[in-house]
């Protein structure tokens, strides 16, 4: 008798916080991510900055108890959750509080107290925002002149170029991208680039040739052409990499990489590089 699947285990998670909550989300969900089968069921209060506001999201977490997760700063506001959670029997976990804590003591300055300061819009934001702009106008070989990049992406098509300029560019960094593609396999120019890092994407052929399968099912083209051709895809992906060896460009293999996991590849190629030149 074959084994009936497991019913997912669903819990609520509520996450309190006095900015946009986005520092929650990311926390809350890379922490669920390392349990399986769980169903979570999200609860998300924003700028929760009143204590009105507060007995909102404290009626609803009575309501539908489970775990919760804030990010406040008033000192009254932080024990009236506490107290709350504790009535109820739930779990209060304040995550950034070790973490500001640790750093108080190791630079031996209070923290500012202030409500999102984490958020605040700096001169780093606006790096992203200029970063993101950059990475859409320099995507798939356009934009034209590309001195000003940080990083430049190569890869045949279906290696993951433009999502990973795209997270790259949310991290501050200017990230162009150019595909190869047959007849243009080596872009004339990108030996006289100075200042941007070069790093050749590949992956393996199977994987290539079955995410442009399903890309051509999406659009309803079943058409067996050389751009799903086993044997044409294997040959663009060896010329990619001669390519690459021959002008000893980093090269990173994205068969088994998420987008997150290439990006802080190119990352710590860039702080290498940066440490070298210093």
């Amino acid at each position: 008798m074959p084994k009936s699947k497991s019913v997912p285990r669903s819990f609520h998670v509520h996450l309190v916080s006095d900015s946009t909550g986005e520092t929650l989300g990311e926390v809350m969900r890379a922490s669920v991510a390392q349990f399986e089968n769980v169903e979570l069921i999200e609860h998300l209060y924003a700028l929760v900055r009143s204590p009105r506001q507060l007995e909102r999201a404290l009626e609803e977490i009575e309501r539908d108890p489970g775990v919760v997760m804030y990010t406040i700063v008033s000192t009254d506001m932080r024990r009236r959750l506490e107290d709350h959670c504790h009535k109820i029997g739930v779990p209060a976990i304040a995550i950034l509080d070790p973490i500001i804590a640790t750093l108080s003591g190791y630079l031996a300055m209070p923290p500012s107290s202030r409500a999102g300061a984490q958020h605040d819009l700096d001169a780093q934001y606006y790096e992203r925002i200029e970063a993101l702009n950059y990475a859409i106008m320099h995507d798939d070989g356009q934009g034209g002149n590309l001195e000003g990049a940080d990083v430049v992406l190569l890869g045949v098509s279906r290696t993951s170029k433009t999502p990973t300029c795209i997270y790259l560019a949310h991290r501050g960094v200017k990230a162009a991208n150019i595909p190869l593609v047959r007849g243009a396999m080596e872009p004339a120019g990108l030996e006289n680039l100075k200042n941007p890092l070069i790093v050749g994407l590949t992956a393996s052929p199977e994987r290539i040739v079955q995410i442009r399968r399903n890309r051509l099912l999406s659009l309803k083209e079943g058409r067996n052409t050389e751009y799903v051709d086993d044997t044409s895809v294997k040959d663009e992906i060896i010329t990619a990499k001669r390519l690459y060896a021959r002008h000893g460009w980093p090269t990173i293999d994205v068969t088994r990489r998420s987008v997150e996991e290439t990006a802080a590849k190119i990352l710590n190629l860039v702080n290498d590089r940066k440490a070298k030149s210093s």
